[in-house]
């Protein structure tokens, strides 16, 4: 289990793959807002959330289960599944 600053430091991180692997324009890792919904609000689709779901995998050194991906809707619920995962 992670603490409130490891998980702004994992949203923090998300935020950058997500910009990084996406190739999102006009928006930065601290003003990505961590509730704004990514399918419904900035369009991202599932082989996209396949993608950033494997960067941080390997990142982080966990499994991201598939049937799993239509959970992670925000970058803090992405944040808090990956913070209850690390060992």
């Amino acid at each position: 289990m992670t603490n409130q600053k490891d998980t702004e430091a994992i949203i923090q991180r998300v935020a950058e793959v997500m910009i990084n692997e996406l190739k999102l324009e006009d928006v930065t890792p601290e003003t990505f807002d961590a509730d704004v919904d990514l399918i419904d609000e900035i369009g991202i689709d599932s082989m996209d959330l396949a993608t950033v779901a494997l960067v941080l995998q390997d990142e982080y050194t966990i499994h991201i289960d598939e049937d799993d991906y239509p959970k992670l809707t925000t970058i803090r619920l992405i944040a808090n599944y990956i913070g209850q995962r690390i060992k």
